[in-house]
């Protein structure tokens, strides 16, 4: 039996923006605000479910599969239909503009407050505001430790535009694409590999890019088909996904079958402790099932009252100062615990978690709004000044508001101008008109 939604809207055009997806951001945010909330109280170590509440970094998935989905999607949309590709140059402006400028303001503020931070050295300075504090062991520093996985997009982002103009050729093949970009499961693949084998650290090197190769690329696939399947130029074996897609309740559950499984040790340890290659692996192919399954009924098939909540305007603001609440609710946890002075591992969990959401949300809505959007703004409309001024013809050199006096012809003919300051003379031909002197070549 469907549970599918009866269509409420319009059928989108094919390059319209998936403006449900935002919602999918604000899943992610708070459930990595309720994973670490659960370590912090030891919610997460003390008690039978705690599971639950360790596992609920499957945010992290979520944003990293979503992130291969919406940024490779353009590339795609852009063989596809026959449009421009995008620029490596632009693309990566914008992705600065929309990290950056929080970002710093964020390592900033918890570098120089926190108390636990101070005295902060030079090399923490660098390696935070480079994103480099993932490539060696123990740099990651107090309200900052959700950095790692920032770090690891951002790598992400700077080799996206060469993956995806080598993934897409020259002619649209959404098969070909997918199988190249399915490519990233085997570089993963490999990364455990030598992680089994102990060529690998299973702390330090599961927060490196090849680590998540295989998250990023199924985002890319299924951007694919995403664009293929409205293009009309998918196999029919690609209509499963609008089939899944129809069916929301059906995957979610599936999702949450996924999620009980990861709750167990199978996934790795709860704390901190390294797990061993074969943990990880699990706990990294479960993630990847259970984001692409949140993802596939926002994504694909057609107008349904899920994707109106999801894209209405409750959900899309939490999408849109998500990123703030990503980055500010470690800063928040710390503040409570010091101003409170509450011992670690010590709190309740409920007050806990709506204290940090409360106050996230303030910081992420200042954040945005003081920040972020009018830097975006600001950034895109020099960017567009630019652009113009470039293109603009130059201006015409000004003319006499008089027009000239006309002369009278001489008794031997008319005497004309020349075509121009440095043009061939013109001379009066036998019938009095005015033409060349002679033909310029071609």
């Amino acid at each position: 039996m469907s549970t599918a939604a009866a269509p409420t809207v319009s059928e989108p055009s094919v390059t319209d923006r998936l403006p449900a997806l935002d919602a999918l951001r604000a899943i992610g945010a708070v459930a990595v605000v309720g994973h670490h909330v659960g370590f912090q109280t030891a919610t997460t170590m003390n008690t039978s479910w705690g599971g639950w509440l360790a596992r609920l970094d499957v945010g992290v998935a979520i944003f990293f599969v979503l992130s291969g989905f919406l940024l490779f999607r353009p590339w795609a949309l852009s063989v596809a239909t026959g449009r421009a590709r995008p620029r490596a140059r632009r693309y990566l402006w914008r992705r600065a503009l929309r990290i950056l400028p929080a970002y710093w303001l964020a390592v900033v503020v918890c570098l120089v407050v926190l108390p636990q931070n101070r005295p902060a050295s030079a090399g923490d300075w660098i390696r935070h505001l480079t994103f480099t504090q993932i490539y060696q062991p123990a740099q990651l520093r107090y309200g900052l430790s959700q950095t790692w996985s920032l770090a690891t997009e951002v790598a992400f982002y700077l080799v996206l535009p060469l993956v995806a103009v080598l993934a897409v050729g020259r002619s649209w093949r959404p098969v070909r694409t997918m199988v190249i970009v399915g490519g990233s499961v085997l570089l993963t693949a490999g990364w455990l590999a030598l992680m089994a084998i102990g060529g690998l650290d299973t702390v330090l090197h599961t927060m490196w890019l090849p680590s998540y190769a295989a998250w990023f690329g199924t985002g890319m696939a299924l951007a694919a088909a995403h664009v293929a399947l409205r293009t009309g130029t998918a196999p029919a074996a690609l209509g499963v996904l609008d089939d899944l897609a129809s069916a929301p309740v059906a995957c979610w559950a599936a999702a949450v079958g996924l999620m009980a499984i990861a709750t167990t040790p199978v996934a790795g340890p709860r704390d901190l402790a390294g797990p061993t290659a074969a943990e990880f692996g699990v706990k990294l192919a479960l993630y990847l099932a259970i984001a692409t399954l949140i993802l596939i009924p926002v994504a694909f098939g057609g107008p349904s009252r899920l994707k109106e909540i999801f894209g209405g305007g409750p959900a899309r603001w939490l999408g849109t100062v998500s990123y703030g609440l990503f980055l500010w609710h470690p800063l928040v946890i710390e503040l409570i615990y010091l101003l409170d002075d509450r011992p670690l591992f010590t709190g309740g969990l409920l007050n806990t978690f709506a204290l940090t959401m409360a106050f996230g949300l303030v910081y992420a809505t200042v954040s945005y709004y003081g920040v972020e959007r009018p830097l975006q703004l600001l950034g895109s409309q020099r960017r567009r000044d630019r652009s113009g001024a470039a293109g603009r013809p130059a201006r015409p050199a000004p003319t006499s508001p008089h027009p000239p006096a006309r002369r009278r012809p001489s008794r031997r003919g008319r005497r004309c101008p020349r075509s121009g300051r440095n043009g061939p003379p013109i001379s009066a031909g036998p019938s009095g008109h005015c033409r060349p002197a002679h033909q310029p070549l071609m």
